[in-house]
């Protein structure tokens, strides 16, 4: 664990640096250079000795009269010190209404998503746009061992405890003011297990006296919160056929029944899995219902078969007469898996959760033989879907990509959000930023389609979503085509986006002030094929092979600010590795991410500016979050490189090799001491 507070007890904390002016950004009286100091009033009651090591970097705008000479400057700071631990209570339950009041909550963040609205938005405003430069590392703590990989965890707070998952399916609760170390779960995975991309897990769930995740081989457990102690666990698919769990599950009430719910999906379209929406009994973990999303597919509710997924005879997919189930094998094995968080909808009692791609990625095996793809749309997959809580009934569908050749899912989370089109009328809405690059508003109430518009750059598969019918109008020559007679490979095409999306899962957050969508997006392509393809348990089912590429030379990643009524982007920051961090939007008018090359950044809400980043030492790949404890705002983050880029991404993988890998959890706060007696 690596820890810095300003209250530590009488000790010597250097700081060596460099500052520089910053032309544009004012100038300091004297000259910039090297400096030194020596801190002797910090207080902290310390229990045993800790080192922070870090560096930050900010735009220093109103500094105390102690530092004026460094106005304008840019520090890089090296800290280390000596710190205490203080013991820790037991953290209260965890009630409905605790949850349901999560997204205006600032003490805790019991949701993924900060909010069954999954908006990741705070009201917190005590680090704000004039303070922000201020913000340095309250401590760190290191996950420890070999089991790095990607870190893709979104942390929960609840009662002054962080539950952060890591890679590998491991669980930790830390002190959230100290980082403190109060239990590790550590499950032990099979050796057969079959994860499409990487060892990730997104997150958990809390409720009671119970913490509730998802593991790489098809389970689902609960742990006591505060113990770390297994409850229960259920397994729900086989893993060796490609079922895991890498989704934060998310808890939900039944507006009808009045009972609490455990919502998760399943993952492994890209093994030929049939995805699933479970939801389960949160003290006992039993299954209430559960929902497939390929058409004609049975779902259960209470143990018993309840009704088909859309029609029973699944006219979105192609019959084949050779087969057992008069279908072609495709439907057998044709993905949709809901491997993303689920957002709940209390006023329409609605879970609203996205679809992921169908099986086999080569639309032409889910094509009749002299057929045309077009004749097919492959549902329930590619889109978002609306569900009825107290049957696990699909109320409502919207299809993003019919019949998707590219691999753009429908996954991304579904933010609920109160839209008003150009006429002033106003809809609950969802919003959506796709992997196929275009950006969705659909009414919640119907999953009818209220507006379209493109956030990625030079989209090629198709020129525009039209607002009446609610489909993609495509453009000719970019479904990849089959092999020619006595080859094994199609000729490939180029398309934008690629299978890595315009955005791909990490999260955006919508400004409850600025009314904008931050959308984390990469602007790339792809060279797409298609290849012979049959089914085999536990064994890739994409038929296509690929290759992203670059589209422009000095950037990939690019934060956008978008206005979802007139469709433009407000303002944009680009990065040079993809990003696949989320994004947290505050009251302070700040927005904060972090970057593939390890920077944590703030940005100014309203204008794009950065204000402030901080160095970690490995790529973020996660969501932030924030909170506030005794009267201090919190800012946390997981750090830790890894993820689908580095498995899948071509040309994008070898830009970040020299990415170092990692697996810590980062906590930073603003200062509480005085700075003119710390540097008397």
């Amino acid at each position: 664990m690596l820890l810095w507070w300003p209250r530590a007890p009488p000790l010597v904390v250097a700081l060596v640096g460099q500052c520089q002016i910053m032309p544009g950004l004012g100038s300091f009286p004297g000259e910039a250079g090297r400096f030194s100091v020596s801190i002797q009033a910090l207080a902290f009651q310390a229990m045993q000795a800790k080192t922070f090591i870090g560096t930050a970097t900010m735009t220093i705008r109103s500094l105390p009269a102690a530092l004026s000479p460094l106005s304008g400057a840019v520090h890089t700071v090296l800290l280390l010190g000596g710190l205490a631990l203080a013991p820790h209570a037991l953290a209260k339950p965890v009630s409905w209404e605790d949850i349901a009041d999560d997204h205006k909550s600032t003490g805790n963040v019991l949701q993924y998503g900060m909010g069954t609205n999954a908006q990741r938005w705070s009201p917190l405003a005590q680090v704000n746009d004039q303070n922000v430069f201020k913000l340095t590392p309250a401590w760190s703590y290191s996950f420890g061992d070999e089991k790095q990989r990607g870190q893709e965890s979104q942390a929960i707070v609840n009662d002054g405890v962080i539950y952060v998952t890591g890679s590998y399916s491991r669980v930790f609760a830390l002190d959230a003011k100290t980082g403190k170390r109060l239990w590790t779960y550590n499950h032990r995975l099979p050796d057969n297990i079959r994860p499409c991309c990487d060892v990730v897990n997104r997150g958990a769930a809390i409720y009671g006296d119970k913490i509730y995740f998802g593991t790489l081989d098809a389970q689902v457990i609960a742990l006591n919160k505060d113990t770390g102690k297994v409850v229960w666990k259920k397994k729900f698919g086989d893993h060796s056929a490609g079922y895991t769990m890498t989704g934060a599950p998310t808890l939900i009430k039944d507006q009808k029944s009045g009972k609490v719910l455990l919502i998760h999906g399943s993952s492994g379209d890209e093994f030929g899995v049939v995805g699933q929406l479970y939801a389960r009994d949160p003290e006992t973990g039993d299954e209430v219902w559960m929902r497939p999303f390929v058409e004609g597919h049975m779902g259960r509710l209470n143990g018993k078969d309840s009704t088909p997924t859309g029609d029973v005879k699944a006219p979105s997919w192609p019959n084949d007469p050779n087969t057992e189930t008069g279908k072609v094998e495709a439907w057998s094995h044709g993905g949709g898996a809901p491997w993303q968080s689920a957002s709940f909808d209390p006023q329409t009692n609605t879970i609203i959760v996205g679809a992921g791609n169908p099986g086999p990625w080569n639309t032409w095996a889910r094509t009749s033989k002299d057929g045309n793809p077009h004749d097919y749309d492959s549902l329930y997959t590619s889109g978002q879907v609306g569900v009825d809580p107290s049957t696990g009934e699909v109320k409502w569908f919207y299809q993003h990509t019919p019949n998707d050749a590219w691999d753009f899912s429908g996954n991304n989370e579904l933010v609920l959000f109160d839209y008003k089109d150009k006429d002033g009328k106003q809809y609950k809405a969802t919003a959506h930023a796709d992997r196929n690059g275009f950006f969705y508003v659909v009414d919640r109430t119907n999953g009818k389609l209220q507006n379209a518009f493109p956030f990625a750059d030079n989209i090629t598969w198709a020129s525009h979503i039209d607002l009446k019918t609610g489909r993609p109008v495509e453009n000719p020559g970019q479904r990849p085509a089959k092999p020619e007679p006595g080859q094994t490979k199609g000729k490939p095409v180029e398309v934008s986006p690629p299978f890595l999306g315009g955005k791909n899962w990490n999260p955006m957050a919508y400004s409850q002030d600025t009314g904008l969508f931050y959308v984390p997006s990469n602007q790339w392509k792809e060279e797409y094929w298609t290849e012979e393809v049959n089914y085999k348990k536990g064994s890739a089912y994409l038929g296509m092979g690929f290759r992203i590429k670059r589209m422009y030379e000095d950037h990939v990643g690019s934060l956008r600010a978008m206005d979802p009524t007139t469709g433009k982007m407000v303002w944009e920051h680009k990065e040079r590795l993809p990003l696949w961090a989320g994004v947290l939007a505050t009251k302070g008018n700040l927005v904060f991410t972090g970057t593939g090359d390890g920077y944590f950044k703030a940005f100014n809400a309203k204008t794009g500016e950065e204000l402030w980043k901080f160095q970690t030492g490995s790529g973020i790949v996660s969501p932030p979050i924030t909170w506030e404890q005794d009267g201090e705002q919190y800012i946390g983050v997981t750090v830790g490189y890894g993820g689908a880029v580095p498995l899948w991404g071509g040309d994008m993988a070898e830009l970040t090799k020299p990415v170092a890998q990692g697996g810590s959890f980062w906590v930073f706060k603003i200062p509480a001491w005085d700075t003119k007696t710390a540097l008397r």
